[in-house]
């Protein structure tokens, strides 16, 4: 997926995402990724973990796992039942176990131990979407690939009509186009905080929002999401 491959969007579109971008960077002016981690294959495990789990839960679970497998090459040998003991508390243990285990053996047989820094490459990893791929090339390499498309991302960006689209890779279409290809990752970042701590699910606290006066959820008549 390329800029160069999709159409322009409308000027007033992409002024109201200077305009999110800007109140963003006033917001959080040095965003950084919840997980801990100590270099790309630890992002990426703790990413994979943290697929409807919360980041605190995830940070309390991978002390223990690298502690027992530290690298792919470790990892790859371990016994399933150990590392679903290990993981159990992030949900989905069975599966990400099992991914885990399979992603290790393909970075260790095929990538010779160390970490792709593509998507393409990444997403041929069991259990790595192109939300992780974006989130660990960011994060782990500085490189902006994509735009990491969470839950907290995807909602914010229908709700203030930067897409209209609900499916991740569609959004992240739209929302490359908007943003500056070098603020991607820091994007994903500040809008999934700004998820948190405003923009909630539920409870969207809009008297709190400094975007809240050209939201479009927050007054319909402001505008309309993106075609």
């Amino acid at each position: 997926m390329t800029r160069t491959a999709l159409s322009a969007p409308a000027p007033a579109l992409l002024q109201r995402a200077r305009r999110v971008l800007e109140l963003l960077q006033r917001r959080y002016p040095e965003p950084q990724t919840h997980l801990v981690a100590r270099d790309g294959w630890e992002l990426l495990v703790a990413t994979v973990l943290a697929a409807q789990c919360t980041d605190a839960r995830v940070n309390k679970v991978t002390p223990e796992l690298f502690r027992r497998w530290p690298d792919p090459a470790a990892l790859a040998n371990a016994p399933l039942e150990e590392l679903e003991d290990v993981v159990r508390s992030t949900g989905f243990y069975h599966n990400k176990a099992a991914n885990l285990i399979k992603a290790a053996r393909r970075v260790t047989e095929v990538y010779g131990g160390t970490l792709p820094h593509t998507i393409a490459e990444l997403t041929t990893l069991p259990g790595v979407a192109r939300k992780t791929a974006n989130v660990v090339l960011w994060g782990a390499f500085g490189i902006n690939e994509g735009l990491a498309v969470d839950t907290h991302v995807g909602r914010i960006a229908m709700r203030l009509g930067l897409t209209k689209h609900s499916d991740p890779v569609r959004a992240e279409r739209d929302l490359m186009l908007l943003f500056p290809q070098e603020e991607w990752g820091n994007v994903n970042h500040r809008l999934v905080w700004f998820g948190r701590h405003v923009c909630d699910a539920r409870k969207p606290r809009c008297n709190e929002c400094e975007m809240a006066e050209f939201c479009p959820s927050a007054h319909p008549e402001a505008g309309k999401p993106a075609a």
